[in-house]
């Protein structure tokens, strides 16, 4: 994980945490639940989560949190570096992922468990091609934009690009599910899904259920539950939008209701979110104000992190439905 590849820009890595640091203060809050989701919508690529059972009942809360605070942990201002919190919590994040991979494949002999992970068939314990997803999630959506409109990404999005490469390759990811560029990043998640089987079982249906169901706040005061609310009317959006192409029969089907409730919460709230999201962009782009704009949102991230309580990225083998 100190090593670190010539295939990376380094000089962008910073620019790049930037980027991604106004969006984990101002928009993850409200959509990482919505794209959290996208590990269940099929039953292959749910089997971690089906056999430790990280996402059911009370865990999903502290597993949602969990995965929302590396990614703004990591976002903060040298939140990459050998010694900071957030490159501690990539080295806990890979090994507990890697840890999940060895101990699910275990075979019973009365009362003994047999490991079966044999490294010629199955490589290293590193969930990479299960995790590219995750950590490059941030880089599709940006670059299916480009392609579509036929134009190259700008230097603040192909920064932020390089800071997800460099995040992910420290989780594991190998070159090879790292492309650089817009084109060759679309393609990658497409080869993914073209080549996944195709299932969603009731397995996946009680994982987006627990997960949506989840109360993630850190208090019960009349605030957070309003906070919840709104968090919960926007990922409900944020997955019909992206897994169901806004089809809400089918979103349904797959266990997100979304209510007329829903959509005017979302509908009060959003002129205030975008314009505060707009007005730091701006802010962040000029000379005078782009300090105080990053000074705010860094702020604000580390305030979040406070919400999402201390990540413990553990897992129990004995746990796991083998």
């Amino acid at each position: 994980m100190q090593q670190k590849p010539d295939w990376i820009d380094y000089d962008m890595i910073e620019d790049g945490a930037a980027y991604s640091r106004t969006y984990a203060a101002l928009v993850s809050p409200f959509m990482t639940r919505g794209a959290f989701l996208a590990t269940f919508t099929n039953s292959y690529a749910a089997l971690p989560m089906t056999l430790t059972g990280a996402l059911s009942g009370t865990r999903a809360a502290r597993r949602v949190n969990e995965t929302t605070a590396y990614f703004a942990v990591t976002a903060l201002p040298g939140g990459l570096d050998r010694f900071s919190p957030g490159f501690e919590a990539t080295v806990m994040v890979r090994l507990m992922h890697s840890m999940v991979r060895y101990n699910a494949l275990q075979r019973s002999r009365g009362n003994s468990r047999r490991r079966t992970w044999d490294t010629a068939v199955f490589g290293l314990p590193v969930p990479q091609i299960d995790q590219f997803p995750a950590g490059m999630i941030g880089p599709y959506q940006k670059s299916e934009k480009a392609v579509r409109a036929g134009r190259e990404l700008p230097y603040d999005e192909r920064a932020m690009v390089e800071f997800h490469r460099y995040r992910a390759h420290m989780l594991g990811l190998p070159e090879e599910l790292l492309p650089g560029t817009a084109q060759d990043i679309v393609d990658l998640f497409n080869a993914r899904a073209a080549t996944l089987k195709y299932g969603f079982d009731d397995s996946c249906r009680k994982l987006v259920t627990s997960t949506m169901d989840a109360y993630l706040r850190p208090s019960d005061s009349a605030y957070d539950k309003a906070a919840d609310a709104v968090e919960k009317s926007y990922s409900k959006l944020a997955f019909a939008a992206a897994f169901c192409e806004g089809d809400l029969r089918r979103a349904a089907d797959m266990g997100v209701h979304l209510s007329p409730l829903d959509v005017a919460r979302a509908a009060a709230t959003a002129p205030f979110l975008t314009s505060r999201f707009a007005a730091v962009r701006i802010a962040g782009k000029l000379p005078v104000l782009d300090g105080f704009a990053d000074r705010y949102v860094t702020d604000l991230v580390r305030r979040r992190l406070d919400d999402y309580a201390i990540p413990e990225y553990t897992t129990d083998s004995r746990e796991y439905a083998h």
